[in-house]
């Protein structure tokens, strides 16, 4: 077991009871390409050649941990989002592909100078790709985990990024001070309690819990705080996004429609599923 094409055989039968064909495949792809610098050309055409030792001791070690159900990024430390590596932890939610459209959605409506909120920053992922995608925006962040913030600061240094990051719980806003926004955009704890036997064992196991639940009997009640905060610190004519359940699509316009928010507008992802929801205070 010395050759690309041999360690990904040994994946294949490590891994079929946990990951599909495809998955293990992809899963391989990943491994080579960000651990060992290879490119999908070096994989295909240095498949029988023999390896150093130390790449196959890598490889097995994280087919292991694989195997024991840790999330490939937590054994990397790191994923791809928006075109920029974003480090991750136990204290910080994997970033979904669903929240990278929410990304390419907001993005075209951006304008230097204008100050945008993230709130529930987690890795920093969204703040970060959109200060990126439009430079000289004003981008704050807030997250009420501590440990969080430290990766997302790290982040925002490791991609060349500015941006103000700040520890405060939106649950009780009103004991901070906050300016005027343009832009509010917020991917809050949104699966519900009794969505957890649904759950991938990995999600469940590895990822943080505050970060994912809300209880079944209020599961906006995120989203209704920060479309109450967006009443009095998003300006008039000012953007409010969030990525939602996609279960409570309907739920979430009627509450925005109460709280006073217009020209509502629910979008779909890749998969048909609704996952985003804009409106306008």
């Amino acid at each position: 077991m010395n050759t690309i094409f041999q360690l990904s055989q040994y994946a294949l039968q490590e891994l079929k009871d946990s990951y599909s064909i495809y998955e293990i495949r992809s899963l391989c792809h990943i491994i080579c390409m960000d651990t060992f610098g290879f490119t999908n050309i070096d994989i295909h055409l240095r498949k029988n050649e023999i390896l150093d030792e130390s790449f196959i001791k890598k490889f097995c070690d994280i087919i292991h941990h694989l195997k024991a159900g840790i999330p490939i990024q937590y054994i990397l430390g790191e994923t791809e989002f928006a075109g920029l590596r974003i480090s991750v932890n136990a204290s910080t939610l994997i970033p979904r592909p669903e929240t990278q459209e929410l990304v390419h959605w907001i993005a075209p409506t951006l304008s230097p100078g204008e100050r945008l909120i993230d709130i529930g920053t987690g890795s920093g992922c969204i703040a970060i790709a959109l200060a990126r995608q439009c430079p000289g925006l004003w981008v704050t962040a807030i997250d009420l985990s501590e440990e969080a913030l430290a990766v997302a600061r790290q982040n925002a240094t490791n991609n060349g990024v500015e941006a103000t990051f700040l520890q405060r719980d939106i649950l009780h806003y009103e004991n901070y001070s906050w300016p005027v926004f343009d832009i509010v955009v917020s991917n809050p704890p949104y699966v519900r309690e009794s969505e957890k036997a649904d759950m991938e064992s990995r999600v469940l196991d590895y990822e943080p819990h505050s970060a994912l639940f809300v209880p079944d009997d209020d599961p906006l009640i995120f989203y209704r705080r920060i479309a109450a905060f967006g009443r009095q610190y998003l300006k008039p004519g000012g953007l409010l996004y969030f990525e939602i359940n996609e279960a409570l699509g309907s739920e979430m316009r009627d509450m925005l429609v109460k709280y006073g928010y217009q020209d509502i507008e629910i979008k779909q992802d890749i998969f048909g599923k609704e996952r985003m929801i804009r409106s306008i205070r």
